[in-house]
């Protein structure tokens, strides 16, 4: 073969494989076997490793890793990550909408609601219709580049084929493993002797981080998109912003909802506080967001969340085990925390052994005593969307 033949030959592989890979994660509509797609990425690869130089930015086969990256770059976020204010009731949610309608002014305003999925978050940035730039949140205003594993993730495209995209913006997102891969995987460390891993969203964490693309590849990592950034996207509310998204090949949750008023919000919450559990990955709450572009920017921000957004959080699962110890953990400043040891239970994804009493008079208030019985409960930070 000579190189022009293989130039095009690369091109060809490389649109066909791409098309086929968007039927298949996006709209589930396999037209080829597992079979012929693994012979085309293969003579794909084999091709780019005798002619390298052809290899194409958007080239399916970054999707199987096989880089190695010693070091995470450091990368200030464009936009900065902040976190959301956290409610637990529907009264708190009410005043929230209050707060809402004072900073309007009394103008009419919308919800936009999304579930708020236990994973990884991630900013992607495109330029030209292409992926260039992976970043963790990190603290909110500089995150780690992990671009060479996000693009093992198959869910989204590496280089967006829809007309008139702005030369530039950003996707943000939660990158996840599904329960289903998880008990895979700790199905596999079972079968070898290894300790399990305690949750997914830990796994997750854990495994964007991780210096083997490949490795990266292998746990299929998936991601949801939510939230599109830039100048130029020529969106005025929340909701055009997310179809435009869909409409460019990003997967999106279809469990959002565009809600008229905070009665709407309360029915969107309790209707999935038990739907929810039957979903493919881990959810813990709601975000409740004004729609409107023009009107989130008239509210603005606190120091460290929107005053146009919240996270609603169901109440935590709470299970009863027997307290077989109390120990106690001295910290970095010589603090001491007596720690409760616990019959292990699994509780929202994490097997708990051990929990923190406080202090002394936590314990003597509660009179606890080994062999009581105890209820724990798991703690859930929430982060923007």
């Amino acid at each position: 073969m000579t190189a022009a033949e293989a130039k095009e030959k690369v091109q060809e592989l490389t649109s066909q494989i791409n098309h086929h890979n968007d039927l298949y994660y996006q709209k589930s509509k396999p037209e080829i076997s597992d079979y012929e797609f693994d012979q085309l990425l293969n003579e794909l690869q084999n091709l780019e490793k005798e002619f390298p130089d052809f290899r194409l930015p958007d080239s399916p086969t970054q999707r199987v890793g096989g880089s190695i990256t010693k070091e995470f770059a450091s990368v200030a976020h464009q936009y900065p990550m902040l976190s959301l204010g956290n409610t637990y009731s529907a009264e708190e949610l009410k005043e929230f909408d209050a707060r809402v309608a004072k900073g309007l002014d009394g103008d009419a305003f919308e919800y936009f609601c999304e579930l708020k999925f236990d994973g990884v978050s991630i900013s992607l940035t495109y330029e030209n219709g292409l992926l260039t730039r992976a970043v963790t949140r990190g603290d909110g205003v500089r995150g780690d580049d992990v671009t060479n594993n996000i693009k093992t993730i198959r869910s989204f495209p590496l280089r967006i084929k829809s007309k008139n995209i702005p030369d530039y913006f950003e996707v943000r997102g939660e990158v996840y493993l599904s329960k289903e891969v998880f008990k895979q995987l700790n199905k596999e460390r079972e079968d070898i002797g290894e300790e399990t891993y305690a949750n997914a969203r830990n796994t997750a964490s854990g495994t964007v981080k991780m210096q083997d693309s490949s490795e990266v590849a292998r746990r299929k990592l998936d991601c949801y998109l939510y939230y599109l950034l830039g100048e130029k996207n020529g969106v005025e509310t929340h909701a055009e912003a997310i179809k435009k998204l869909e409409s460019w090949g990003f997967q999106i949750s279809p469990t959002y909802r565009l809600c008229k008023n905070m009665d709407d919000v309360l029915a969107y919450i309790h209707e999935w506080e038990k739907k929810r559990l039957d979903l493919p990955l881990d959810t813990d709450g709601v975000v409740i967001k004004v729609n409107s572009l023009e009107q989130q920017e008239r509210l603005g921000f606190t120091a460290k969340s929107p005053r146009w957004a919240i996270s609603y959080k169901y109440k935590a699962e709470s299970i009863s085990t027997k307290l077989n110890a109390i120990t106690y953990q001295v910290g970095r400043t010589g603090a001491v925390t007596p720690v409760a040891e616990l019959e292990p239970v699994f509780l929202a994804g994490t097997t708990v052994k051990r929990a923190s009493l406080h202090n002394a008079n936590e314990i003597a208030r509660l009179d606890l005593r080994i062999s009581d019985y105890v209820f724990v409960e798991k703690e859930v930070r929430s982060f923007r969307k």
